[in-house]
């Protein structure tokens, strides 16, 4: 059985639509991230995204415990021309698009972006990839709200409206738990 803590990174603090742009984090909760550390399993192997939000935040909680390399794979959606624009804005752009992107997850593509079943496609693999090459270890992979989405919905089957009911917040573990080709969900969006 592999165990995925999935981590959301530290906060931005951006209040626009932020995947592909690199903001770094605020790590200033030094109290947070250490009930984070200490919460996590010490042998576990630590995994982010190659963004320096996630970067920083598993370098953070990090500790003692190995260091895999930076997964592009584990980025957060890419919004395209969306990008770092507020909500909004967008809405007031196309509200058709907007609506359609938020309400029904699917097919639906911000301009120049992925769609949803882009990024489960995309986060997938590169969770597949990890579990098949660390198969039965506990692995803490520091990412983004839409990637532990993407594998919430996963475990539990779930259709895009039901998986973005789900809060991810900053510096939450969401635990997953894979057994052959079943996965089961422990917490989601615990705040040690």
């Amino acid at each position: 059985m592999t165990r995925l803590h999935l981590v959301r990174h530290g906060p931005t603090h951006a209040k626009t639509m932020v995947g592909w742009s690199d903001l770094p984090a605020d790590l200033s909760d030094t109290a947070a991230l250490k009930r984070l550390h200490d919460h996590l399993p010490p042998e576990a192997l630590v995994i982010s995204s190659d963004l320096s939000r996630a970067v920083e935040t598993a370098t953070a909680i990090q500790g003692q415990r190995q260091r895999l390399p930076h997964h592009p794979g584990l980025r957060e959606i890419h919004f395209g021309h969306w990008e770092l624009r507020g909500f909004a804005e967008i809405e007031a752009e196309d509200p058709e698009l907007a609506f359609a992107y938020w309400d029904n997850p699917g097919d639906v593509r911000p301009p120049q972006g992925e769609s949803w079943n882009d990024v489960r496609d995309r986060v997938d693999a590169a969770i597949d990839t990890l579990v098949s090459a660390h198969s039965g270890r506990d692995l803490i992979i520091v990412a983004h709200f839409g990637v532990i989405l993407t594998q919430v919905q996963r475990a539990l089957d779930l259709d895009g409206q039901q998986t973005f009911s789900h809060r991810i917040d900053n510096l939450s573990v969401t635990d997953i738990l894979i057994d052959a080709d079943r996965s089961s969900v422990g917490t989601i969006n615990h705040l040690p």
